[in-house]
């Protein structure tokens, strides 16, 4: 056994209650970001910065740092290449998915795909610098769908978005 096999095998797990706080983007222009990520996603400006600016939901903190430290008039990484695939926005509820899928819609941005992934309902699309975004919500626990040992079995099919829009009222 290799060294690194055995850090592996041996390493504890990471702690349950540990969770994602925050991601930074880098962005070419603040203000074409905010358009996206406040005005159109519904985020809160917390705090701004020479080429930073700190939004959140719900006034944490932030959940999102947007900045243009090294980005400046930046171009989106050439396909083929390594980095963020994207950044997973939780929401609360399918009724607040589809307020999501609204707006979205109402400022033309495009969709890159939409699934049923048995444990949640997820959409895809881009923000102005070609970051991947994923806004989704999770089933409660007790309907994600299980194989015959008892482990978790996601799919992918297709999301019914006029099935999700229609839970907006709901």
């Amino acid at each position: 056994m290799t060294r690194a096999e055995a850090s592996r095998s041996t390493a504890p797990a990471i702690d349950p209650g540990a969770r994602i706080g925050h991601v930074h983007l880098k962005v070419a222009d603040i203000e074409r970001a905010l358009g996206f990520y406040r005005d159109v996603l519904g985020f809160e400006v917390q705090q701004r910065g020479p080429g930073v600016v700190f939004v959140s939901a719900g006034g944490y903190h932030h959940h999102l740092g947007l900045n243009t430290w090294n980005s400046r008039g930046g171009a989106p990484p050439p396909p083929g290449s390594t980095g963020l695939y994207h950044v997973a926005i939780l929401y609360p509820t399918r009724a607040a998915l589809a307020i999501a899928l609204r707006r979205v819609i109402a400022a033309n941005i495009p969709l890159d795909g939409a699934a049923d992934h048995g444990v949640s309902e997820a959409l895809y699309l881009r923000d102005p610098d070609g970051n991947g975004i994923e806004l989704y919500w999770d089933r409660p626990a007790g309907e994600w769908p299980r194989d015959e040992a008892g482990k978790i079995a996601m799919f992918s099919d297709p999301l019914d978005l006029d099935a999700l829009l229609a839970s907006a009222a709901e």
